[in-house]
């Protein structure tokens, strides 16, 4: 059972790093041809990044950075929570809150991964560059698989 607890706890660490990374990184797209990459925040060519972003949807990027960083957000009070129910509650209980929290998290997480992969899936940083999704989005959904396995767990596991 402690082991099943630590690796939980791992897991959702990583799942914090992770989605801490994708987030602030600016490699959500990247030019095929090498001349630069585009994040949620800045612009990035070979010259230096730029707060000018080539994405067409204003209010689609503000709604994908509101969730992204409200994914951290519950990711963050899930692991706090997490800790003080494993010291505070009594043996026979379930991790209801931390798990329920998580499971927000991952609502989250697929809102704004969504939202983004909707209004810019084609991979092009401009109309005529070819490009393709960069390490950003990958860990993206990488947490979206991890926050939504944690979740599940944490409603299913019983402190022993």
């Amino acid at each position: 059972m402690l082991v099943l607890l630590a690796s939980i706890f791992v897991v959702h660490i990583a799942t914090v790093i992770m989605l801490f990374v994708s987030t602030i990184a600016n490699v959500w797209v990247v030019s095929d041809l090498g001349t630069g990459s585009v994040g949620l925040w800045k612009n990035c060519t070979s010259g230096g990044c730029g707060d000018n972003l080539s994405y067409a949807g204003e209010d689609a990027l503000k709604a994908v950075q509101a969730f992204m960083i409200l994914s951290i957000i519950f990711s963050v009070i899930s692991l706090v929570v997490f800790v003080f129910q494993l010291f505070t509650m009594e043996k026979g209980n379930r991790f209801f809150l931390s798990g329920a929290t998580m499971l927000v998290c991952w609502l989250c997480v697929m809102v704004g991964a969504s939202i983004y992969t909707h209004h810019y899936a084609n991979g092009s940083i401009n109309n005529y560059e070819p490009s393709h999704h960069g390490y950003s989005f990958i860990l993206t959904w990488i947490c979206f698989c991890f926050s939504f396995i944690i979740g599940i767990l944490y409603l299913v596991l019983r402190k022993k």
